[in-house]
């Protein structure tokens, strides 16, 4: 197979997302130590905080989890929505394993994830906040 598109373009690795069986600690301690802002709560299992330039979501998971800290994913941002499509099909081309499509988000986010050789999910997402702030 021949393959022909080129990279589309990345501003960076600016977001990592945790799971936590320990969210109330976890939560206060990068906020109250680490000093990072309140991006968005959605709910009572998901924070997504912030210092500026980057992003770390903090999501929930049962007390019955082994390890209380696992890595959910980490977040490459793209400058436009439309980034994250051109990236979806520059991994396609190339049969990475896709696991979800792309899709906008409620804040108006635009992402999909695929899975590295590792089998550690990475999201490639437009996240206007960031995206904005890398460009300018």
């Amino acid at each position: 197979m021949t393959v022909s598109s080129a990279r589309p373009e990345l501003l960076g690795l600016h977001h990592v997302a945790l799971r936590t069986s320990n969210y109330e600690a976890t939560r206060a301690f990068y906020v109250d130590i680490f000093g990072m802002e309140i991006e968005w709560e959605p709910d009572n299992d998901n924070v997504y905080l912030t210092s500026g330039t980057d992003n770390l979501a903090i999501h929930r998971v049962a007390e019955s989890t082994n390890t209380p800290q696992l890595l959910d994913h980490i977040g490459f941002i793209v400058p436009k929505p439309m980034d994250v499509d051109a990236w979806y099909e520059y991994l396609a081309e190339r049969n990475v394993e896709m696991a979800a499509s792309p899709r906008t988000h409620r804040d108006g986010a635009r992402s999909f994830y695929c899975v590295d050789p590792s089998g550690v999910q990475v999201q490639v997402i437009y996240h206007p906040p960031l995206s904005e702030t890398s460009t300018s």
